[in-house]
Formats: structure tokens, C-alpha cells, sequence
């Protein structure tokens, strides 16, 4: 891995100083390589995601390493850092935590729950009830949990990261709807080419695994300075009307029984934001907006049961909607 301003643990001290963006991303990026091989693309959704306030879920079919990339993003920074490994047993209680009598006192105490943490890894997520899921809701949403009446915040910077596999698989249940409008962007990782899965076995194949040696490249300070200067990116009304008319359409698409929600269309101009600040600008592209419309949107849609019986994907009919509506600057989508 090449040495960079964030590279190593003695720089952290006086890097939320003067954060780099630029010079940030690509620090994360780089320590997260060693050991996701190939995937760059994700990695980035990832990172966007992080500085726009955002939580990701990470959906594909067992051992393509979804737990590894989540791991790998969390070990980046330095950041607390919890796992929840979802199986039908956890309860909500797990999640979010409960009060209980000290015998010794009297007095109601807090015992917090395995969600108070800056990086929280839901792994499996679509594994326990649909009653544990809504635990989350109150937590990626507002920040905060909510026992017994009584609210407790969360540190900050927070962010999910939710894996899944696909919901034909065995022991799954399907996350409601609320729950998937939660998530700014859900990715796939797919299977490595041949040659990135030979350059995977030689990396994970000696004494020790690139996970092992991962170490911290930025605080949660340089984390929180940097998602500050998402809000300052600068995004016209010309691209605020492309967002809101690319949302408006798919309530409006035949082939789908739901569209995406005023949650979304912010989702939608906020990643916009995120990606353009990640390319080193301070101003939204048309093309921002295009590259983050499929991860953004697609889990929030529905299709109709002629469109599912027609095999289209979320993916396809948001490319049809986006070739229909004029782009800012007179192009086509």
C-alpha cells in the first residue's frame, strides 16, 4: 500500500487539524484494498456513504465477503466498533439495550445495548424477526435509543453496516419497507475475475491475513470534519429538479407498485453531494447524480407482480425513467 498523509497511527494526532478530503478518502480507500481485492467501486459507495451521514446495506450470497468489506471500513478508522451477528434469537433488547433494578442501590440503571457504537456491523441482518429489525428504525434514523421512555444518543460519527443474503435463501426474512428506506444505498459485491481471485488466495493463503494487520488511517474527528463538508458542496436548482423529477416518475412508473419515498429523493441529492466532494469538487454534477441513482433508489422500490413475473429489475426500470427525463444541459439521460 502507498504511504499517504493518513497512512500511519503517529499522524493521527494532527490530522483533524486541516482534513483533506481528498486526501482522507484515499487513505481509507487504500487500507481497505488490502484486503477486499478488486472492488473498488464498492469501496467507494462505502465511503461515500460514511461522509454523507449514511448507512449501507450489503446484500449477496454467502462468502463473497460482505462481512469482510464492513470489517475492513471499520478497522480503518479509529472508531468503537460492535458486531451483532442476527439469528432468531436476538431480541430487540440485544440491540438497543434495557433498564434494570441495581439490587444494591435501588435505582433503575441503563445497560446498553451491542447499538451503542460508532460502526455498528448488523451482520446477517435478515436472519432474526422482523420485531428485531424495527429496533433499528429509531437508531439509523435519529441517532439515538429510546428505553423505557428515556433517550440516550449515540456516539458520533455512527453508521450501519447491514449485511444480507438474498431472501430466497433459507432462514431469511424479508426487511419491511420502513426498514429498507432507512439504508441511504444498498450495494452487491459480486464474484471476483479469476485473476483477482488468484491475487485473494495469495493474500489470504500466509501466517497472517491483510485483516489482521489492518490498522486505524483516521480518527472519528477527521470523520466528523469531513461529513461537514458534504453540506457545503454546493448543488444548483437545475440538479435539485433532476432529483425531484426522477423520484416523481417512479411513483408514476406501471411497473411499480411503489416508488421512492421524499426520504429517498434526499437520500438521492445528499450521496450526489458525498460523490461529487469525493471527485475534489465543491459543486453537483448531472453525472453525481446519475452514478449514485441505482444504489440509492433501487431497494426502495417495488415492483408490481407483472413486472417480478416479467423478471425486470429495479435496476432496468430506472434506467428507463432516466433516459426519459432531460438531463440538465440539454443531454439526454
Amino acid at each position: 500500500m502507498e504511504n499517504g498523509p493518513f497512512h500511519t497511527l503517529q499522524n493521527l494526532e494532527t490530522v483533524s487539524a486541516g482534513v483533506d478530503p481528498k486526501a482522507l478518502i484515499y487513505a481509507l480507500k487504500q487500507n481497505i484494498r488490502e484486503a477486499i481485492v478488486g472492488k473498488d467501486d464498492v469501496i467507494e459507495l462505502l465511503l461515500i456513504a460514511l461522509i454523507c451521514r449514511g448507512h449501507v446495506l450489503i446484500e449477496d450470497v454467502p462468502g463473497v465477503g460482505k462481512t469482510t468489506l464492513a470489517s475492513a471500513l471499520s478497522k480503518s478508522m479509529r472508531c468503537s466498533f460492535k458486531r451483532i451477528q442476527f439469528t432468531p434469537d436476538v431480541t430487540a433488547s440485544d440491540v438497543v439495550g434495557y433498564t434494570m433494578v441495581n439490587l444494591q442501590t435501588g435505582e433503575t440503571e441503563f445497560r446498553e445495548g451491542a447499538v451503542m457504537s460508532q460502526i455498528v456491523l448488523a451482520d446477517e441482518i435478515n436472519r432474526t424477526s422482523p420485531k428485531t429489525q424495527s429496533a433499528l428504525l429509531e437508531v439509523m434514523e435519529e441517532g439515538q435509543v429510546t428505553v423505557d421512555g428515556v433517550t440516550h444518543a449515540l456516539p458520533k460519527p455512527f453508521m450501519v453496516l447491514a449485511t444480507q443474503n438474498p431472501v430466497d435463501f433459507v432462514g431469511t426474512y424479508p426487511l419491511p419497507e420502513a426498514q429498507m428506506d432507512r439504508f441511504l444505498m444498498k450495494v452487491r459485491i459480486g464474484y471476483p475475475s479469476v485473476e483477482e481471485e488468484i491475487d485473494l488466495l495469495e493474500r489470504y493463503t500466509g501466517a497472517s491475513t491483510p485483516m489482521q494487520t489492518l490498522v486505524p488511517v483516521c480518527r472519528a474527528e477527521d470523520i466528523i470534519a469531513m461529513q461537514g463538508e458534504v453540506a457545503n458542496v454546493y448543488c444548483s436548482a437545475e440538479a435539485r429538479s433532476y432529483v425531484a423529477r426522477i423520484t416523481a416518475a417512479t411513483r408514476k412508473s406501471p411497473s411499480l407498485k411503489l416508488g421512492a419515498s421524499p426520504r429517498g429523493a434526499i437520500a438521492l441529492l445528499r450521496a450526489s453531494q458525498a460523490c461529487a466532494l469525493l471527485a475534489g469538487r465543491d459543486y453537483v454534477l448531472p453525472d453525481d447524480i446519475q452514478r449514485m441513482i441505482e444504489p440509492v433508489l433501487e431497494h426502495r422500490l417495488i415492483l408490481t407482480p407483472e413486472a417480478r413475473m416479467k423478471n425486470v429489475s429495479g435496476a432496468e426500470i430506472l434506467s428507463g425513467i432516466v433516459k426519459n427525463i432531460p438531463v440538465p444541459g440539454g443531454r439526454k439521460g
